[in-house]
C-alpha cells in the first residue's frame, strides 16, 4: 500500500479545520465527498483541455447530447467534466469559490452528479462559505495527489474505508459495519474462482459478479483485478447494491474510474428495493452486516416469505429478528444461474452464528437444511480473529455452488485457517492481523487438494443433520387434599385417591363446587409421585408428564430406535418417543471437529508455583512490617 496510513491521516487532518463549526459526527459529510471529487479531479485533469475544446465545438455545431463524445475523450467511459474549472483553478478566485465549485460540480455528467448529490455535499457549500472555511478546505485537498498513478485503486479503497471507519467511530455508528480487508477478499476470490481456472483463461471470456452489500466496492474491485491478472482479455461485469448513500457514492465513482458500467451499482436496500431483480450471476461475493436486526424491514420480507414461498427469495425460512445475515445468503441463492448452463459460485462472510444458531425447525436451521439438502454448500473456512477494522470476532467463509465437481458432490469440506495470519506492524482499528500472500496461497492449495488432514476435514452432507426427538415420560399422579388450605375447603382435607376420577367423585359427594373452585382444588391436590399409578388419557394411552419431557438430537446417520435403546431406555425404561414431534435440523459445529485436547498441567507443577507465590507474598508482607 502506497503510504495509505499517511494519506488517510493527511485527509483526516482536514477535520481540524472543521472543528468548532461542525460537530464530529458531521466531518464525514464534508471530507468524504471532497475525497471523491479530488480523485475524479486528478483522473480527469490530463484530458481537461481536450474535453473543453471538443465541448465548445460540439455546442457550436448544435450537438445537444455531448456526453458520449466527451466521455470517450476523458479516458473514462461516460465520465467527463465540461466546466472550465478544476479544483485547483477555482482557487484562483478566492471570493467566488462557492459559486465556482457549484459550476464545477454542475459540469460533470449526469451519473457523476448523482454520485455527488448522494453525499448531499452542495448543502455544505453555503455552510462552509459562511464559516469562511471553504477556500481552506478545498485548498487542503488540492495539496494531495490522488491520481491512480500515485495511489492505486487498491490503496484508494483502503483510504476510503479507513476514513469511513474513523467517522463511524466518532459518530458511535459502528454496528454491523465490517469493511473487508483486501487480503481477505483476495483469499475469497481465490476460492471462488478455484474451480474455473481453465474456463477463465480462455480469450474473450465474459462473466458477471454481484455483491448485494457492496459497501465501497472492495470485493468487486479485487475480483476484477484478479481476473485481469490471470487473463487480461477476460471481461468481468460487476453489479452491486449498497444501502448507505455515502458508501454507494464511493463505490459508484470507483466503478466509473475503472471503466465499469456504473449504472450496475444500485442504491437502496437489497431486500426491499432489489436493484437486480430478475438478474442471474456467474459469481457472487458478500460481507453482509451481521448481528444487525432487520426489524425495520420485517413487513415486506415476511410478506414475501408468506406469499411467495420458494417462488420468492426467502422461502426456506426467516432467521431471528436480531441477525439478518442469512437473509442475504437466501437473496444471493435466488440469483444463481441455472445449473444446466454455467451455474453459479458464491462466497459470503459470516460470524459463527449462522453455523449453529437455532434448534431444529427454527428459521436458521430450516435455511441450513434447505442449503445442505440441495447440496449447495461446498465448504466452510474458519478465519483468524482480529482481521476486520471494526470487530475482533472470529469469522468464516461459506462457499456455495450449484455446480459442484464430481468429487465434491454430496460432501462438505471444513478448512481451519485460524492460524494463517501474521501480526500487523500497526493496527487499523480492531484489525491487528493480516493474511500474507503466501498464506493465501497455502489455504488455497489446502482447499483445492480436498484431502483429510489436521486442517481439512471432509464430511457427507448428512453428517451435519440430526433429528430432534421428543422423549416422553408417563404422568404418575395421586390426589390428596393438603392440610393447609383455605377455611372453606377444610371439609375436603384428608380426601385422597390414586385415580383422578375417583377423587373428583369423592369431593363432589361432600359438596357441589363451582367449576373454578373444583378445578383449583384438584390442582392443589395433585401430587407427582414416581410410585403412583400412570395416568391414562381418554384414548387409553399413558398421559405424558410435561415436566419430565426431554429432547434428544439424534444424528441422521443413526437409527432412532437403536439410539433410544442405547441412550435413553437404560436409564428411564418407561420413556417413549413421540414421533409426531420429531423435527430434522442441521448445524455445523466446525470448531468441535478441529478441537485439540490439551492435557492439564501436572499437580506437582501447580503446587510448586503456588508455594513460590506464597513465599513471594510472605516476603512482601515482611518488608511492610519491618
Amino acid at each position: 500500500m502506497e503510504n495509505v496510513g499517511q494519506l488517510a491521516n493527511f485527509i483526516w487532518s482536514v477535520a481540524d479545520l472543521l472543528r468548532g463549526d461542525y460537530r464530529q459526527s458531521e466531518y464525514g459529510r464534508v471530507i468524504l465527498p471532497l475525497t471523491v471529487l479530488r480523485r475524479l479531479d486528478c483522473v480527469l485533469e490530463p484530458t481537461k483541455d481536450a474535453v473543453l475544446e471538443r465541448a465548445k465545438k460540439l455546442r457550436k455545431d448544435g450537438v445537444k447530447n455531448v456526453g458520449p463524445v466527451l466521455g470517450s475523450i476523458s479516458g473514462i467511459k461516460g465520465v467527463y467534466n465540461d466546466s472550465r474549472f478544476t479544483l485547483t483553478t477555482l482557487l484562483d478566485d478566492p471570493n467566488n469559490v462557492g459559486m465556482n465549485l457549484r459550476k464545477y460540480i454542475g459540469g460533470f455528467d449526469d451519473g457523476t452528479r448523482d454520485v455527488i448529490e448522494r453525499f448531499r455535499f452542495t448543502e455544505h457549500i453555503d455552510r462552509l462559505e459562511k464559516s469562511k472555511l471553504l477556500y481552506q478546505v478545498v485548498g487542503r485537498f488540492c495539496d494531495v495527489d490522488l491520481h491512480p498513478n500515485t495511489v492505486s485503486n487498491t490503496s484508494m479503497g483502503y483510504i476510503y474505508e479507513e476514513l469511513i471507519r474513523r467517522f463511524s467511530e466518532i459518530s458511535n455508528d459502528t454496528a454491523g459495519e465490517h469493511f473487508t480487508p483486501r487480503e481477505v477478499i483476495r483469499l475469497m476470490v481465490s476460492l471462488l474462482f478455484i474451480e474455473d481456472g481453465d474456463a477463465l483463461s480462455k480469450p474473450g471470456i465474459r462473466r458477471s459478479l454481484y455483491d448485494p452489500a457492496c459497501g465501497t466496492g472492495g470485493m468487486l474491485s479485487v475480483a476484477e483485478d484478479w481476473l485481469r491478472e490471470h487473463n487480461p482479455k477476460a471481461k468481468l461485469r460487476v453489479y452491486g447494491q449498497e444501502l448507505n448513500d455515502e458508501t454507494y457514492a464511493i463505490c459508484r465513482s470507483d466503478m466509473m474510474l475503472k471503466g465499469q458500467d456504473a449504472t450496475n451499482i444500485y442504491p437502496g436496500n437489497s431486500f426491499t428495493e432489489d436493484g437486480t431483480a430478475g438478474e442471474r450471476f456467474d459469481y457472487m461475493l458478500a460481507n453482509p452486516p451481521f448481528g444487525v436486526e432487520w426489524k425495520k424491514y420485517a413487513d415486506p420480507i415476511k410478506h414475501e416469505h408468506e406469499s411467495k414461498g420458494f417462488a420468492g427469495r426467502f422461502g426456506a425460512g426467516l432467521p431471528r429478528i436480531n441477525d439478518g445475515s442469512l437473509l442475504f445468503l437466501q437473496h444471493m441463492l435466488s440469483k444463481m444461474k441455472d445449473v444446466s448452463g454455467n451455474g453459479t459460485r458464491l462466497a459470503i462472510v459470516f460470524n459463527g452464528s449462522p453455523l449453529f444458531t437455532g434448534q431444529a425447525g427454527s428459521g436458521e436451521s430450516e435455511i441450513r437444511k434447505w442449503i445442505i439438502e440441495n447440496d449447495w454448500l461446498e465448504a466452510v473456512v474458519a478465519l483468524p480473529d482480529q482481521l476486520f477494522y471494526n470487530t475482533g470476532i472470529s469469522t468464516y467463509f461459506w462457499v456455495l455452488t450449484n455446480r459442484k465437481s464430481a468429487e465434491r458432490c454430496g460432501k462438505i469440506q471444513l478448512v481451519d485457517a485460524r492460524e494463517s495470519w501474521t501480526k500487523m506492524r500497526k493496527s487499523f482499528g480492531d484489525k491487528r492481523k493480516e493474511i500474507s500472500q503466501d498464506q493465501i496461497d497455502d489455504v488455497t492449495r489446502l482447499y483445492a487438494a480436498f484431502e483429510e488432514n489436521e486442517r481439512s476435514k471432509i464430511f457427507r452432507n448428512e453428517d451435519f443433520g440430526f433429528r430432534r426427538i421428543t422423549v416422553e415420560r408417563p404422568l404418575r399422579m395421586r390426589w390428596e387434599v393438603p392440610s393447609s388450605v383455605s377455611p372453606e375447603l377444610e371439609p375436603f382435607v384428608g380426601i385422597s385417591a390414586s385415580d383422578r376420577d375417583v377423587f373428583v367423585e369423592k369431593i363432589r359427594s361432600i359438596k357441589k363446587l363451582p367449576a373454578k373452585d373444583e378445578k383449583a382444588l384438584i390442582a392443589a391436590a395433585s401430587v407427582r409421585d414416581p410410585e403412583a399409578p400412570i395416568v391414562i388419557g381418554k384414548d387409553g394411552s399413558p398421559e405424558p408428564d410435561l415436566e419430565l419431557r426431554d429432547y434428544e438430537n439424534v444424528p441422521l446417520t443413526e437409527d432412532v430406535d437403536e439410539y433410544m435403546k442405547r441412550e435413553v431406555l437404560p436409564w428411564v425404561p418407561d420413556a417413549w418417543l413421540d414421533g409426531s414431534k420429531t423435527r430434522v435440523g442441521y448445524e455445523i459445529p466446525l470448531t468441535r471437529h478441529f478441537y485439540k485436547y490439551v492435557p492439564p498441567r501436572p499437580l506437582e507443577e501447580i503446587d510448586r508455583e503456588i508455594k513460590e507465590l506464597e513465599a513471594e507474598i510472605a516476603a512482601l508482607v515482611n518488608t511492610l512490617t519491618e
